[in-house]
């Protein structure tokens, strides 16, 4: 019990400290250590974590951490007790870096803030977090192998199960991205149409 509290510590803390970006970013961090490196976790239930996180309050990367938790410590066979403190366990170890790193940064941004160099640096995180992101969404939709130099990609189908879920998917981009629909509302209406067609 001991030694996957600490191993699930020990992850959320390395996501937490090479995390630039947001929760959003964050995703395809989070993915890779649980679904791939540690294979706690299925690709369709990760991405049930991540549509929870989404639409419950709060960050999405710490509301993914906290779920995750509690579901590795309860896959595992431990009682609901521990695995609250595997979700406890995760939360405070994915916030903990920014919090170490916030403090020691404040003190070099009220130094260095004016200097090029730093600008420079900012400057490059943007994009690299736009990519991070974008990744995230790709993670999330397809199964991408090497085959040699030629990479294999096929849709996740736990994911898009049918017609109705690629409509849905549609649906929510195209009223999102050309439409500039309010997050809020495209959430909410992707619920009542999930109850009503499944």
């Amino acid at each position: 019990m001991i030694g996957l509290l600490l191993q699930i510590f020990w992850c959320f803390f390395v996501i937490g400290l090479f995390n630039f970006g947001g929760g959003g970013a964050m995703i395809s961090l989070i993915q890779n250590q649980i679904v791939e490196v540690h294979g706690w976790l299925t690709e369709g239930a990760f991405t049930d974590i991540v549509a929870i996180s989404q639409t419950t309050p709060g960050p999405i990367g710490i509301n993914c951490a906290t779920y995750v938790g509690y579901q590795v410590m309860h896959d595992a066979g431990y009682s609901n007790l521990l695995a609250t403190i595997g979700s406890a366990s995760a939360t405070v170890a994915v916030v903990l870096p920014s919090f170490i790193i916030f403090f020691v940064l404040m003190r070099a941004f009220n130094r260095f803030h004016d200097d090029p160099r730093f600008t420079t640096v900012m400057s490059g995180l943007k994009p690299a977090v736009a990519g991070l992101i974008f990744a995230a969404a790709v993670i999330l939709c397809f199964h991408i192998t090497m085959d040699g130099m030629v990479p294999q990609i096929s849709v996740i189908a736990e994911n898009f199960p049918d017609w109705k879920s690629w409509l849905l998917f549609a649906g929510a981009f195209i009223v999102t991205f050309f439409f500039k629909a309010n997050p809020i509302y495209v959430i909410l209406a992707g619920g009542i149409l999930g109850l009503i067609l499944y």
